[in-house]
C-alpha cells in the first residue's frame, strides 16, 4: 500500500511536460482526487461531463428545454452572431434578454467569446498566443501552475486524466497569461476561470477570454495584494445594508469581514460554488452585463441564508455563521430560483460605480493609495465594444468544420453534367433536319395513286430524283433564268396560274455548306415538265420554310 501511495506521490510531483511526452500507466491515468474517492474506469458522466454527478444537484437544478424551443433559440443566436455589431449597438436589450434566458449549449462558447470581446482581441493579435505558447515561461510560475492543474475540476472528464489534453491546454493558457502580463503573474483563482472557458472553446479562444475577464470584467482581482477584491468586498457589504438589513446587522455584529466568505465567490465567478447548470446561466448574464451580476448573486445567497430570524437562531456565533455560508442549501442554488432572484435584485452598474467611488475614498483615507492601479472596469459587453470599436473583419465567423475541396468539385461537376444533359436533350428535340417533311410529297387532300410508291426523303445531291414521265404540255411560258431563293408570300399569291403550272422541277436542293457558300441555281433549264406540285392547290410559299433556308 505504501508503494502505491508513493507512486501516486511521485506522479503528483512530476512535471506536466514530462507526463505529456511519456507513456502513462493505468495507475496514473486518473487524477489523484478521483482515485482516492474510488472511481473506476466504468464511470458515468452527466450531460455536462462530470463523473457521477460530482457537481452537486446538477440534475435536479437543470431545466431541460424542449428541442423545438432550443432550435428556435439557436437560430436567433446564429442571426445575432452573424450581425453582431448591429445587434450590440441598436438592439442590445434584446441581446441581454436572450442571455438571461440562457445561451444554447451548442453556441455558448462562441457567444461567450463575442460577448467578452475575446473574438476582436484574437483577430487583432493574430499569432500572439502561438508566440507565447512556444516560449518556456518563467520557472517560478510554471512550477506553481503545474501543482494546481489536478485541483481544477478533478471530477470532470476533461481534466480527470493526469497529463491529458485538458490539463495540457490549461497549462498552456495559464503559462501564456504569465508571459502576457508578467507584472501580474499567476493567481490560483485564474485556473478555474480558464478551465470553465476550456470546456467550451479551444485553447487560443480560452486564452483571450481569460485576458478579457482579467482586464475588463474583474480588473485587479488577480494582482499582487488582492486589493481590488478587498475593495469589492466593502462594496458588497455596503449594498447588503440596503438590500438585506437583517443580514447586514448580523454580519456586522459578529465582525465577519466580507473577505472571509466572498473571496472564492467573486474571484472564481461562482464556478466552484453553484451547481453547474446555475454556473452556466450566471456566466451567460455575467459576460453580457458585467460584474453587477456577481454582486447580485452574492446578495441573493446572503439574504437567503441570513435574511430571516429563524435562520439566525441557528447561527449564534462567527463559526456557525461561516459554516452556514460554506454549505448553502441546494434549493437556493437551483437554476430557476436563482436566476429569477438575480433578475429581481435592484442593483445596477451605476449603483456599483457610485459605491466604488465611496469605498475608494474611504480606502485612501484609512490605508493610503492603492499599490496596484488596475484599468477601469467595463460593465458588460456593450461598454467593451464601445470602448474598442471592432472592425467588420474582426467579427467574421471562421468555420470550425471545413469540407474538403474534392467534395465541392464533385458536387459542381454533378450539377454541370445535369445541365449538359438537359442541353443535349433540348438540342436533340430542336434539331429540324430530321423532321423536315418531303416538299415534293402529295398534299393530304389528294391521296397518292396506289401504284406509285411514296416519295423518298430529300437527298443532298444536285441530281434530281427520278419522277414519272410527265404529260405533254401544250403551252409553255418562259421562266426567268434566275430564281430567287425566297419568294414572298404576297408575290406567290399574285403569280398567274400559268406561271405556277410551268415552274420547273429542277429546283436547287439544300446543301450542307454554310449559307454564304451555297451555289447559285443553274441557268440552263430543261424543258418544263409537269411535277406533282402542278396538281397541288398550295403556293410556293407553303414549301418555302421546308425547301429554302
Amino acid at each position: 500500500m505504501a508503494k502505491i501511495e508513493n507512486g501516486r506521490q511521485s506522479a503528483d510531483t512530476r512535471s506536466i511536460r514530462t507526463i505529456s511526452s511519456s507513456h502513462m500507466d493505468d495507475e496514473s491515468s486518473f487524477g489523484s482526487d478521483s482515485e482516492i474517492n474510488g472511481f473506476t474506469s466504468e464511470r458515468q458522466t452527466d450531460k455536462y461531463g462530470f463523473i457521477g454527478g460530482a457537481q452537486q444537484h446538477t440534475e435536479e437544478s437543470a431545466q431541460d428545454l424542449p428541442p423545438a424551443v432550443l432550435r428556435q433559440r439557436e437560430v436567433k443566436w446564429l442571426d445575432m452572431l452573424s450581425h453582431w455589431d448591429k445587434w450590440m449597438i441598436k438592439r442590445f436589450n434584446k441581446v441581454r434578454l436572450r442571455s438571461q434566458k440562457g445561451i444554447p449549449p451548442a453556441l455558448r462558447g462562441r457567444a461567450w467569446l463575442y460577448l467578452s470581446g475575446g473574438k476582436v482581441k484574437k483577430e487583432q493579435n493574430q499569432g500572439k498566443f502561438q508566440e507565447l505558447d512556444s516560449q518556456p515561461g518563467d520557472p517560478k510560475w510554471v512550477d506553481v501552475i503545474e501543482k494546481d492543474l489536478h485541483r481544477q475540476f478533478p471530477f470532470h472528464e476533461m481534466f480527470v486524466s493526469r497529463g491529458g489534453h485538458g490539463q495540457q491546454d490549461l497549462f498552456r493558457v495559464l503559462k501564456a497569461y504569465t508571459l502576457y502580463r508578467p507584472e501580474e503573474g499567476y493567481c490560483q483563482a485564474q485556473a478555474p476561470i480558464a478551465a470553465v472557458l476550456l470546456m467550451h472553446m479551444p485553447a487560443e479562444d480560452a486564452f483571450w477570454g481569460l485576458v478579457q475577464i482579467c482586464e475588463k470584467y474583474l480588473p485587479g482581482y488577480y494582482s499582487p495584494g488582492l486589493e481590488a477584491i478587498q475593495l469589492d468586498g466593502e462594496i458588497l457589504f455596503a449594498l447588503l445594508r440596503r438590500f438585506s438589513p437583517l443580514s447586514f446587522r448580523h454580519l456586522e455584529k459578529h465582525k465577519i469581514d466580507p473577505i472571509l466568505y466572498m473571496t472564492e465567490w467573486f474571484m472564481c465567478a461562482f464556478s466552484r460554488t453553484l451547481p453547474w447548470a446555475s454556473v452556466l446561466r450566471v456566466w451567460d448574464m455575467f459576460l453580457c452585463d458585467g460584474v453587477k451580476i456577481i454582486f447580485r448573486v452574492g446578495l441573493v445567497l446572503l439574504k437567503c441564508m441570513l435574511g430571516s430570524r429563524e435562520k439566525l437562531k441557528a447561527c449564534q456565533g462567527q463559526y456557525e455563521t461561516m459554516e452556514l455560508l460554506r454549505t448553502i442549501e441546494p434549493r437556493y442554488m437551483q437554476e430557476g430560483f436563482l436566476v429569477r432572484e438575480i433578475l429581481e435584485v435592484p442593483v445596477t452598474a451605476r449603483d456599483v460605480e457610485r459605491e466604488n467611488h465611496t469605498q475608494l475614498k474611504r480606502w485612501k483615507k484609512n490605508r493610503g493609495e492603492l499599490n496596484f492601479k488596475s484599468p477601469p472596469r467595463m460593465h458588460g459587453a456593450r461598454m467593451i465594444m464601445l470602448a474598442e470599436p471592432p472592425r467588420r473583419q474582426d467579427l467574421q465567423q471562421n468555420p470550425t468544420i471545413v469540407l474538403e475541396v474534392p467534395q465541392l468539385n464533385t458536387l459542381k461537376k454533378g450539377k454541370e453534367e445535369k445541365k449538359s444533359k438537359k442541353k443535349r436533350g433540348s438540342m436533340k428535340k430542336s434539331q429540324p433536319i430530321l423532321d423536315i417533311p418531303n416538299p415534293y410529297s402529295l398534299p393530304t387532300d389528294l391521296p397518292p395513286p396506289p401504284s406509285d410508291p411514296p416519295a423518298p426523303p430529300p437527298v443532298i445531291d444536285e441530281t434530281p430524283e427520278p419522277e414519272p414521265e410527265p404529260e405533254p404540255v401544250s403551252e409553255t411560258v418562259p421562266v426567268p433564268e434566275t430564281v430567287p431563293e425566297t419568294v414572298p408570300e404576297t408575290v406567290c399569291e399574285t403569280v398567274p396560274e400559268t406561271v405556277r403550272e410551268t415552274v420547273p422541277e429542277t429546283v436547287p436542293q439544300i446543301e450542307t455548306d454554310p449559307p454564304h457558300q451555297q451555289q447559285a441555281p443553274p441557268t440552263d433549264h430543261s424543258p418544263a415538265k409537269e411535277s406533282p406540285l402542278q396538281r397541288s392547290t398550295q403556293s410556293l410559299s407553303s414549301t418555302e420554310q421546308d425547301t429554302y433556308l
